[in-house]
């Protein structure tokens, strides 16, 4: 079939709750993608950081195989055998002390606001239903009605009240505003190390050593969005390791799972989690055997591959040769390891066009908001894949 049978198909009988590039992708390895025609591409995107690991990364695919022949899910209402393994590995791996684990990144936030506003309940003693949790212009949590309600983004939320009330917003990197927004109420701060739908925004230089002196000072969980961040997007295994802290709740997902299976975490270093009881929250398929069997691979590789050690250097690598393209398109360049942004001067015409455009050339990467590209490949991308797409790059940006 040729790719516009099925763009057509797909335009025809799904509901147009996205605007993709018009490729229809039918095979993945490595950094490589190959559409339904065999024209062959770079993915620059990751699934937005959910294939960290490169497409179809043989080993998890071997343990996906080997785990969906033995068990695949028993609910929460039993035990299985993965599931007390994938808690060791991931807090030996995070110096965490509580895992509880979600399947999709927006339930993994909802679990973290339940588990904040009980925590101010039970703990804090914060008066009943008045709990606050601040959060950032430009965030990106998740799709939920709780979530758009907290959005800033018009886009995200035209349409969809009432929301959940709660939420306090404030300027993203700025330590000042937060103490000021904090009241007795407050009982949590949602933030995310670096913005990644807003456009990679990168907050300053000690940021989160300011906002975790503050929330200690004033006894208010910190909560770290490291869905997209985490697991070596930024050159470290967690966002959080730049400015040398650990939040007390950090959120995970996306490349938990190497792309194979859905599959997210709320980490915690305080007993934050411990105030959830049996019948409060949980999930049919949270913590199931097939998704907990993966992700201890899918770490795993992460690991023992180097890949996080790949991404600081390759991100540099990356961002240096961006930087030497000449083009009166570029407005900034900015990025921290292989999490990457173009912003293009407005009067170039907007970010999509040039998406596509590379797209022709054999790359492909995805436009966040009008006037930013976004450049995140899989972690194991080598510096040969990247010249390669330099010079694409530098050719569309240029003519």
């Amino acid at each position: 079939m040729d790719q516009q049978y099925y763009i057509k198909l797909e335009e025809e009988l799904g509901a147009h709750n996205y605007n993709p590039l018009d490729v229809v992708l039918h095979r993945g390895e490595g950094v490589w993608v190959w559409d339904v025609e065999g024209n062959k591409y770079l993915d620059c995107l990751a699934a937005y950081s959910a294939v960290n690991q490169g497409h179809c990364h043989p080993e998890i695919m071997r343990t996906l195989i080997e785990q969906a022949q033995n068990l695949t899910l028993t609910s929460r209402a039993f035990r299985n055998d993965q599931l007390a393994l994938f808690y060791q590995e991931i807090c030996k791996l995070t110096n965490s002390h509580k895992v509880l684990p979600m399947n999709s990144g927006a339930e993994a936030v909802e679990t973290v606001i339940k588990a904040v506003r009980k925590w101010g309940y039970k703990v804090k003693g914060v008066p009943q239903d008045q709990a606050e949790v601040i959060v950032c212009e430009n965030n990106f949590h998740g799709r939920t009605i709780t979530i758009v309600g907290f959005s800033t983004d018009e886009g995200s939320r035209s349409g969809f009240g009432p929301f959940t009330p709660g939420f306090k917003i404030i300027p993203f990197g700025n330590a000042g505003a937060l103490e000021e927004a904090i009241t007795p109420n407050t009982v949590a701060f949602l933030v995310e190390p670096i913005q990644g739908e807003a456009g990679v925004i990168i907050p300053p230089a000690g940021y989160l050593r300011e906002v975790k002196t503050i929330c200690e000072k004033n006894n208010v969980v910190l909560v770290l969005d490291e869905i997209q961040t985490g697991l070596g997007r930024t050159g470290k295994l967690l966002a959080e390791q730049h400015d040398g802290i650990e939040a007390d709740l950090t959120l995970i997902g996306k490349a938990l799972s190497g792309g194979y299976y859905p599959i997210s975490a709320v980490l915690s270093s305080k007993e934050v989690l411990g105030v959830l009881r049996p019948g409060e929250h949980g999930s049919t398929f949270g913590g199931n055997p097939l998704a907990c069997a993966v992700a201890r691979t899918a770490i795993k590789v992460i690991v023992d591959e180097n890949m996080v050690e790949n991404s600081a250097a390759m991100g540099e690598y990356f961002l240096s040769g961006l930087s030497n393209i000449k083009s009166p398109h570029i407005k900034e360049i900015r990025g921290k390891g292989l999490f990457i942004a173009i912003d293009i001067v407005p009067e170039a015409g907007g970010a999509r066009r040039y998406c596509e455009k590379l797209m022709a050339h054999g790359l492909l990467c995805k436009e966040t908001h009008e006037n930013t590209i976004r450049f995140a490949p899989p972690l194991i991308i080598t510096k040969e894949e990247i010249d390669w797409a330099l010079e694409r790059i530098e050719t569309v940006l240029t003519t």
